[in-house]
This record gives C-alpha cells, sequence and structure tokens, in this order.
C-alpha cells in the first residue's frame, strides 16, 4: 500500500484533491490531502513543508503529488524524509535562489500563456479570468462548489528564494495536462527540459485536472507507481 501525499497549489486547500482521494483509496491506497496555512503571512516554504512532513507523520511508500505551487513545497519535503516517488503535476519548477515571484518572468509564463489563448481562438485579456482559466474543462457542480470556496494566497512564499542549491535525488516526473491554459504544454517542455533535464508526459485535461479527471488521473499515478 502506497501513501499518496497530495500537495495543492496556491490557496492551499486540500478540497482540491477531494475528487482524487476516493479514487486513490479506491484502488488500495493511503492518500492524504494535506491542508496548507495559505492565508498566514507568517508561513513560508518552510512552514508549507512543515505542514506535509507533519501530515504524513510516520508513514512509508510516500509518493508525493505537488500540484502547481506546490511544486515549490514538495522538493523542500522529499529532502527531509524518505520519499519514493514525486509527481509533479501543472508544476512550477524553481531554480535555487530564484523566488517564485521572480519564476513568472523568467520563465516566459506571461507571454506563452497569452500565445496559447491566441492558438486557441480566445482573446488574450488584461484582466485574469478564474473560470476560463481554470475551470474550463471542469463540471459545472464542481465549479461552483470550488468558487464558493473561500482561498487566501499570502505572498510571502512567492518572496523567498528557493532555498535548495539542488534538485532532489528522490526520483521524479513531471505529468503535464496539454489543455492547461496557465501553464500550457510546450511551455512545460521548455522548462521542465531546461530546469530538470527530464520529459514531461501529458494527459487530457486543464489545469485542475484532478477535478475534471480524478479517475485518470488515478490511473496514471497507480502507472507510474507501478512502474
Amino acid at each position: 500500500m502506497a501513501t499518496y501525499t497530495l500537495i495543492p497549489g496556491a490557496g492551499g486547500q486540500a478540497w482540491f484533491w477531494h475528487r482524487l482521494v476516493p479514487e486513490l483509496r479506491a484502488r488500495g491506497h493511503d492518500a492524504i490531502a494535506v491542508e496548507l496555512p495559505a492565508g498566514d503571512d507568517a508561513a513560508g516554504l518552510s512552514e508549507y513543508a512543515d505542514t506535509v512532513v507533519e501530515a504524513i507523520g510516520d508513514r512509508k511508500d510516500v509518493i508525493l503529488v505537488a500540484q502547481s505551487m506546490g511544486g515549490l513545497t514538495a522538493p523542500l519535503v522529499c529532502e527531509r524524509l524518505p520519499v519514493d516517488l514525486l509527481v509533479l503535476l501543472n508544476a512550477m519548477v524553481p531554480s535555487p535562489g530564484e523566488t517564485g515571484g521572480d519564476w513568472w518572468r523568467n520563465t516566459g509564463q506571461a507571454k506563452a500563456m497569452s500565445d496559447q489563448a491566441v492558438r486557441e481562438g480566445r482573446t488574450p485579456s488584461a484582466e485574469f479570468d478564474v473560470e476560463e482559466c481554470f475551470f474550463h474543462d471542469v463540471p459545472d457542480d464542481v465549479t461552483a462548489m470550488a468558487l464558493s470556496q473561500e482561498s487566501a494566497q499570502s505572498s510571502t512564499p512567492f518572496a523567498e528564494p528557493w532555498p535548495l542549491h539542488k534538485w532532489p535525488s528522490t526520483p521524479t516526473v513531471f505529468l503535464q495536462a496539454r489543455d492547461d491554459r496557465l501553464f500550457p504544454l510546450e511551455f512545460q517542455r521548455r522548462v521542465v527540459g531546461e530546469r530538470l533535464g527530464i520529459s514531461v508526459d501529458e494527459m487530457p485535461g486543464g489545469h485542475c485536472v484532478a477535478l475534471s479527471r480524478p479517475g485518470e488521473l488515478a490511473d496514471r499515478l497507480e502507472a507510474y507507481r507501478t512502474r
């Protein structure tokens, strides 16, 4: 039995994983959805990692799954606990000493997102549309629940230089949803190739693929585990 430990992105809500957790448990595994202290201005990346480590406790056979901003925290956990596998899902990949705030400019994310909108026949907008960017492939009832959740994200972890000198030695795979409008697939291929030197796997879905395709995502995670 594996211990799937699920790290959310910005907003830090364990709720983000509420459709994936039962899928993983139905396959015979433990699944822990971590709630991060995202609304606490006193909490930075170290405190986020503390929260994940505490949630794991003394469990074994840990597989970390890190969504989006969770890519800043997960490697820190890998330095502190034995982790069998790190799965980066639509994730940010930081460089040593880079702040999360600088990551956006350094990687060219804004242009990549704008170019993707043009390719899809959408008009790039100066005003960020949460529903269009995050929930375009999520069922309406789930989207309504998501938008009703109160989620604040402190800027503190984005202001801190990423503290590791290099990526941990933990086996790492990168899974990208090919319809992600925030982090387009080809953008991620470039960034991940440059920073981690590994390939990017793909699956259907948008940025919130854990909400839109939980069963298919669980199958992909299980394939990584057994591989």
